[in-house]
Order: C-alpha cells, then sequence, then structure tokens
C-alpha cells in the first residue's frame, strides 16, 4: 500500500480533532426559537403533539423570551392565537392582541432580545385559511389590506421585524409600503418566500387552531397557494421576487426535506436565509425516541447541523432552548455529537 494514500481518520481520531476541524458550527444565535401566545395572565397550556411546549400568555412568553435571551438564543418568532376569530380574521391587528401584547412583555423583561412577529391570518379566522375568502377560495389582493395592518400592529408594538407567512403574491410590497407610510421603516421583514404546502405542519396547526375548516365551496387545503413540493426553479424566483419588494432576510420551509432548496436559495440571493424545522420534524423526531427507535440528542444535532451545512444561516427550531442550554455545558454537547 502507497505510503501516500489519504488518511482521513488522522483528523477524527479524538474529540478535540473532530471539533477543531468541524466545517459547520451551530451557535445560539443562530437560532430562533417560535413561541405560541395567547391572551390572558398566567397562562400555560401544554401542547401535545410539540413535547416541551406550550401556548403562553404574555407574561409567561416574557419569561421563556428571558430565559432564551440568558442563553444567547438569537431571536423569537411569535404566534398569536386570539380568543376570537372571524371570516376576516380582524383580531390579526388588535393592539391588545396576544402578539402586540407579548412584544411590550418582552420588551419590558428581556429588553435584548431580537422580536420576530409572524404575519398570517390562519390563526386569526374562522376557517383557517391564511386570507380572506371570496366566491369559495383565498383573495389574494383583498387579503394585503389585512396582513399590513397586522404588520402594522407588530410594527407599532415593538417588533424588530415580521415575518409574512401567507404566501400571498405582493404581500411583501404591500407590508413595506405600509410600514415605511407609517415611518416604521427601521422594521424588517424577514419573509417566508419559500414556503411549501407540507404535511409536517400538522402539530403547529393543532398548536395554533388553525387547520382549515371544511366549509362549503372552500378549498380544503393551502395548496392553491403554498408551492407544490416539486418545485425549486420556482423558489428562487420567489425568493427574488421577495428581495425586489423589500424583503430583507429569507425564510425557507420545511427545512429537513428541503434542504436542496435551501441550497438553491442561498446560492441564489444575498441576503441572510433562514430555514424552519418545522413542527412536524421536531414531533416525528420526538415520537420515534419515546418508541426507543431512535437518541433524540443526537437526532436533534444531526438535524440542525444538516440544516446549517445546507446554507441556512439561521435556523427556526423547537430545539433552540435546548440546544442553547446543551451548548451552556460544552462536554454534554460534544457528547451527543460524537
Amino acid at each position: 500500500m502507497s505510503e501516500r494514500f489519504y488518511r482521513g481518520r488522522r483528523l477524527r481520531r479524538t474529540p478535540g480533532l473532530r471539533r477543531l476541524m468541524r466545517e459547520t458550527r451551530i451557535e445560539p444565535a443562530q437560532l430562533v426559537a417560535p413561541l405560541f401566545v395567547v391572551e390572558g395572565r398566567g397562562a400555560k397550556q401544554a401542547i401535545a403533539s410539540l413535547p416541551d411546549h406550550a401556548r403562553l400568555s404574555p407574561d409567561l412568553a416574557a419569561e421563556e423570551a428571558a430565559a432564551l435571551e440568558s442563553l444567547g438564543v438569537g431571536a423569537v418568532l411569535l404566534f398569536g392565537i386570539p380568543a376570537r376569530k372571524d371570516a376576516a380574521g380582524t383580531s390579526a391587528w388588535d393592539d391588545e392582541g396576544p402578539v402586540p401584547s407579548a412584544i411590550r412583555a418582552i420588551r419590558k423583561r428581556a429588553p435584548g432580545m431580537v422580536i420576530w412577529a409572524d404575519v398570517c391570518l390562519c390563526e386569526y379566522s374562522d376557517h383557517g385559511h391564511c386570507g380572506v375568502l371570496r366566491d369559495g377560495d383565498v383573495d389574494n389582493d383583498a387579503t394585503l389590506a389585512g396582513l399590513s395592518r397586522a404588520a402594522l400592529a407588530y410594527a407599532r408594538a415593538g417588533a424588530d421585524a415580521v415575518a409574512p407567512s401567507d404566501m400571498m403574491d405582493g404581500r411583501v410590497g404591500a407590508i413595506r409600503a405600509a410600514l415605511d407610510g407609517a415611518s416604521l421603516t427601521s422594521t424588517a421583514i424577514v419573509s417566508y418566500a419559500v414556503k411549501y404546502a407540507s404535511a409536517f405542519y400538522g402539530p403547529f396547526r393543532e398548536a395554533a387552531h388553525s387547520r382549515p375548516i371544511l366549509q362549503a365551496g372552500a378549498p380544503s387545503d393551502r395548496r392553491g397557494y403554498q408551492m407544490d413540493g416539486g418545485n425549486v426553479r420556482e423558489a428562487r424566483r420567489e425568493a427574488r421576487a421577495d428581495l425586489a419588494e423589500g424583503a430583507d432576510a429569507l425564510i425557507v420551509k420545511p427545512a429537513g426535506p428541503y434542504l436542496d432548496v435551501v441550497s438553491a436559495v442561498r446560492r441564489a440571493v444575498d441576503v441572510p436565509v433562514a430555514a424552519y424545522q418545522v413542527s412536524g420534524e421536531y414531533a416525528a423526531l420526538h415520537a420515534a425516541a419515546e418508541r426507543g427507535w431512535m437518541d433524540l440528542e443526537a437526532a436533534m444535532w444531526e438535524t440542525v447541523l444538516g440544516i446549517r451545512r445546507a446554507g441556512a444561516d439561521l435556523v427556526i427550531t423547537y430545539f433552540a432552548r435546548r440546544i442553547a442550554e446543551s451548548l451552556a455545558a460544552p462536554a454534554l454537547a460534544e457528547e451527543a455529537r460524537r
């Protein structure tokens, strides 16, 4: 055997060498933690399909944000579940609603935490769709006004960024115009530019009470506005379109089944790209671990590392707190990644 053949194991043989030579790393500042917010005070409602997560009232959401801030987690992403829903989703822009209230509470409790507010009507509408229904379908252009009003409510409350997730055409431009017109030019738009119609959203819809409700003539799912899973060139078009309308950063959702799309979008644009490890990805790992089929800690690291390796600058994940806590204890983190 040649004396010059490649010996890759030389750089893998000890934990210290592996750590030193690692090409892709995970840091708490690269993580975004989703939080579900309900009205009231002192409210904590466990979410069966999302272990270790709960719907929180604004005061408890602020406590959680403070804990995440102390661990170095980069941002929180807020989703509101209102007490009242209607066909137009008007609770989405209630200045006293769960998200604006949580933003103000977090600002007081964790002033350094970066706050993103999800902008969509699905949690606020009584039919569960992301926009206004007209003649049995979602009316794209009629929805833009409501999305813009919601974004304004969150920006006025103090959100650092609004994150439109509805996939209506033109919504980034409409929201940017509304923000600029209200002299909220510093509020960023982190757009869900690439959001696929996916089976992996099930636990989120249970958590947010946002599953589409069958109505006469209305679509039973969101395939009419969310992207088809077979398309990647369309993802690049959507990303560029949102940038042209004024987006400051982009999100690809889901992450795990679409790592090739994360890479394609990363190559296509020069702004920060986040990938969302969605509820179904998280729940599936927990379910397998509960049955003894998988090591949850090791799977957590491997999946999030894979998302980062695919090109995501940021990862939105329900594992954010757990990862940050592990990174605060380096020996535990290294053991999990061996």
